[in-house]
């Protein structure tokens, strides 16, 4: 039975609320594609255009392989940044999980820790997964506790996954299981 990811619902939280990544969130992806510690966080080698962003996000909708939503702050609509359930294994219940804050002002004040918690709600809950994963870079100890609040336990680390700026960093692989509390 294949796991439907479509259509990626609303969650909300306290603080949050996440809904789906679409064009209409642009502005904020762009801002956070401009952001140099985002863009070491997330290990992303590539050089982005405004078009290339705007089809991208314009064909998310179309896409039925995974599930992506704009962390937008309840109280003002401030887009926080971008959450994902990709990778998707139907045999095995599991699927990837990717975060990213969109600006560095966001870190360190809990939205990453909550947009996390809803989201493995959702795949756990609602979509039946057994197991969610992810990969979060070995200079990333704030990441790495975030997601250790949500649930997550190192499993296991890739030696010199990236290289960045001339020097090699391991990933540490880390998961979540449906029945562990977090």
């Amino acid at each position: 039975m294949a796991i439907a990811l479509k259509p990626v619902p609303t969650l909300t939280t306290e603080r949050l609320t996440l809904v789906p990544l679409g064009p209409e969130h642009f502005a904020g992806t762009w801002a956070s594609l401009q952001e140099p510690e985002v863009v070491r966080l997330t290990g992303t080698h590539a050089t982005f255009t405004r078009d290339a962003v705007s089809a991208w996000l314009e064909g998310l909708r179309d896409r039925d392989d995974r599930s992506d939503w704009a962390i937008l702050r309840s109280d003002d609509g401030t887009h926080l940044g971008e959450v994902v359930l990709n990778d998707v294994d139907d045999d095995n219940l599991s699927a990837g999980f990717r975060i990213m804050l969109g600006s560095p002002r966001w870190f360190g004040s809990g939205y990453g820790t909550e947009a996390t918690r809803a989201v493995l709600g959702h795949a756990f809950d609602t979509l039946g997964l057994h197991r969610v994963e992810l990969e979060v870079f070995a200079f990333n100890p704030r990441a790495q506790r975030a997601y250790e609040k949500a649930g997550f336990v190192v499993e296991g680390r890739r030696r010199d996954a990236l290289l960045w700026d001339g020097e090699w960093f391991d990933a540490i692989v880390m998961g979540c299981l449906s029945n562990v509390e977090a």
